[in-house]
């Protein structure tokens, strides 16, 4: 797959110049410099010979096949070339060319003509405006960059061309080594979910590095994604997450939600991990490309100075690793090598003047131990550090370490960075501050874990599917989106959510009878689709206990909605059975543009959007990932039952999120969802969805 941009046997480069200061002759010399061994052939009609290579006219004149276009011309001609392309038989290119929907209104129409032209011909295609495609493995630099990086196994695509180019440069300097390199540009045809599915089974390949600004596809990259980071760590950098959505949000779901959310939840349950800057993502390359994926949680450190082994320890609690317990026979043998001063328990403090020989004493006795699966080595430079060899130490241990990971942090200026120099020949990644190392063995075995976990379907639940239609059917009909209550409970109790009795009046004898037939307390809540959030109007009154209550609650709640929502269509007043006993929780759902349905949880009641105490998975999901849903908001002990108080039935919300789950992934209609409050009854005892607030599309 792919295997003609990445080994092609010939390229023909499409707007090759003569000139240096063009991006013709940049690419054309990048590929003759960096040792292609295929056929070149260079296209202008206005050159004989371009780097001392014939050149051709067009490229229906070259006699030969050729697998690789490489177009670097203006966008008009590029529309043109194309068919000269598929006339010839060539099935593969890379535009570099740029003007297209980057550059406006007539750009993104020729961009929507090249599409059309690529399906017709059966043409892959990556870019247009991109930077183009490297192989290092294959000798093959079609860019136009100024360098070129080191042979090695880490594979890295962008969006952005201009990052590309920084990262080439830097790469250099930090002696970071790639197996392929590209960047997709507007991403026309080969998207970040192709180049996964390229790069899963591709032997030079150990990690596959990714910056993206979107995903076209959301539901096939998560498919995709699931797949390969069971293969290869899979690292990405998404950036523009912090803008909201494009469209306003009316219910808490909505307006907690936005994009970001969407692809952090997205990533976690594809297996892939979130780099949040481009200094982690390559930290995270670094460790990946060196050594061994963490079999355990267990950190051993090793310091020669006390202060970075305290912050070093901190860090692997906060990290959710652990700091290993030595064996009897560790630390014995620790106290038979180390001076009498020296910490023989974790993190070992070999002191200030360590030199080589003791760094290399005190790891060959700990990375024995059964219970440390990595060890973070840390050096300060004092006035009788021996660099180079400590550096030679350490990396000759971590060589013949069998699956354990072996980081360090040489700590400092220009002297930390000799040891790193020989650190990176032994592909121990090295790091300038200890946290940073035990950042990257959290995620090390954060992937470990998503390796080993097994692989499970979400559970399917039986909803009364014509119900729901009707009910959507009918509100579409009426000319509103805007579910009311009662309808919002029609619906979820189509999917097996138990609600309160609820029972809609229009005066207040009909609030009395119906109060003493459902039997007190009660709750009257105003019955409008146009009132969304009713307590904040003062439409929502609880504990009712007498007909006199009743009806000065359902006056003054009619009062207070015409007063404070003169123009909302008012149906009535609800009056409802009073649940007591329970904790409120909020379970919502709201339509992601790239992702689809996207589910959330949290605390309940009128101060979620205050707390915002939630978290987030992309529907569907799986039971593991409801349990997973609820461990991960702050409150959790809330519900397992603090201070005395009894646990709520956390299996009820499990259940419910899968429900819901199920509800927004039968219709997709549906655009926000809220049950807040579901209210969760004591162990063993069920929920009850309190109140419900439902969106849907119109078309």
């Amino acid at each position: 797959m792919l295997d003609h941009f990445f080994r092609p046997n010939s390229i023909a480069v499409i707007g090759a110049a003569r000139e240096e200061h063009k991006v013709g002759h940049s690419v054309l010399k990048n590929i003759l410099q960096y040792g292609f061994q295929g056929r070149i052939y260079p296209i202008n009609p206005k050159a004989d010979s371009i780097l001392g290579l014939k050149a051709y006219p067009s490229v229906k004149s070259v006699e030969d096949s050729v697998e690789l276009a490489v177009l670097v011309l203006p966008s008009q001609l590029t529309l043109e070339v194309i068919d000269e392309c598929a006339q010839k038989g060539i099935y593969s290119a890379v535009i570099i060319s740029g003007g297209f929907k980057e550059s406006g209104v007539d750009g993104a129409a020729r961009e929507k003509e090249l599409l059309s032209k690529i399906k017709r011909y059966g043409m892959r295609v990556i870019g247009p405006n991109c930077l183009g495609v490297i192989n290092t493995h294959h000798c093959l630099n079609a860019t136009f960059a100024a360098s070129s990086p080191p042979k090695g196994d880490i594979a890295f695509f962008s969006q952005s061309g201009a990052l590309c180019t920084a990262i080439l440069d830097w790469a250099q300097r930090e002696r970071i080594g790639f197996s392929k390199f590209v960047s997709m540009g507007n991403i026309v045809d080969i998207s970040e979910v192709d180049l996964l599915e390229a790069l899963e089974e591709d032997p030079e390949t150990r990690v596959i590095l990714g910056y993206i600004e979107g995903i076209k596809d959301g539901r096939a990259f998560m498919e995709v994604a699931s797949r390969v980071t069971k293969k290869k760590a899979v690292v990405i950098t998404k950036a523009g997450g912090s803008a909201a959505g494009a469209r306003a949000a009316s219910s808490h779901t909505g307006s907690l939600a936005g994009s970001d959310k969407a692809f952090s939840a997205a990533f976690l349950q594809a297996g892939v991990l979130r780099a949040r800057t481009l200094e982690e993502l390559f930290d995270l390359a670094r460790a990946f490309s060196y050594q061994e994926v963490l079999r355990g949680p267990g950190v051993a450190i090793i310091t020669n100075a006390g202060g970075p082994g305290i912050i070093a320890s901190d860090a692997v609690e906060y990290a959710g690793l652990r700091m290993s317990s030595f064996t009897k026979e560790t630390v014995d043998g620790l106290r038979g090598g180390l001076p009498p001063f020296a910490n023989l328990y974790n993190p070992v403090d070999i002191l200030g003047d360590a030199k080589s020989e003791r760094y290399r004493y005190a790891m060959e006795g700990v990375i024995k131990d059964e219970n440390v699966h990595a060890i973070l080595v840390i050096l300060t430079p004092q006035a009788m550090t021996d660099m180079d060899e400590t550096a030679r130490a350490v990396g000759e241990i971590s060589a013949r370490a069998k699956r354990k990971a072996v980081v360090a942090s040489f700590m400092g200026g220009p002297l930390a960075e000799r040891g790193a120099e020989v650190l990176s020949q032994y592909k121990v990644p090295n790091y300038p501050f200890p946290e940073r190392a035990i950042s990257v063995l959290s995620a090390m075995y954060r992937q470990r874990q998503w390796v080993e976990r097994p692989v499970e379907e979400p559970k399917l639940f039986k909803g009364d599917k014509v119900a729901v239609r009707e009910v959507f059917r009918q509100c579409l009909e009426r000319g509103y989106s805007t579910l009311a209550e009662g309808e919002a409970r029609e619906v979820i109790s189509a999917y097996g959510f138990s609600v309160p009795r609820s029972i809609l009046v229009n005066s207040k004898e009909s609030a009395i009878k119906v109060a003493e037939e459902i039997g007190y307390p009660v709750v009257l809540k105003v019955a409008s689709p146009d009132i969304l959030h009713k307590s904040d109007i003062g439409g929502v009154r609880v504990g009712i206990r007498n007909s006199s209550d009743v009806v000065q609650a359902f006056e003054e709640i009619l009062e207070k909605a015409r007063r404070r929502m003169p123009d909302a269509l008012v149906h009535g007043v609800f009056v409802q059975e009073m649940v007591r006993g329970g904790k409120e929780v909020i379970l919502g759902a709201t339509l992601d543009p790239q992702f689809g349905p996207l589910l959330m949880f949290g605390l309940g009641g009128i101060y979620v959007e205050v707390l915002k105490d939630v978290s987030f998975r992309v529907a569907p999901i799986t039971q593991r990932d409801a349990r997973e849903m609820l461990g991960e908001i702050r409150a959790y002990p809330l519900l397992k039952g603090a201070r005395g108080e009894s646990p709520v039935d956390l299996e009820a919300i499990v259940e419910g999120l899968q429900r819901l789950s199920q509800l927004v992934t039968d219709f997709p209609q549906v655009l926000e969802l809220d049950i807040n409050p579901l209210s969760v009854l004591p162990k063993g005892k069920g929920a009850v969805a309190i109140d419900a607030r439902i969106n849907i599309s119109p078309g």
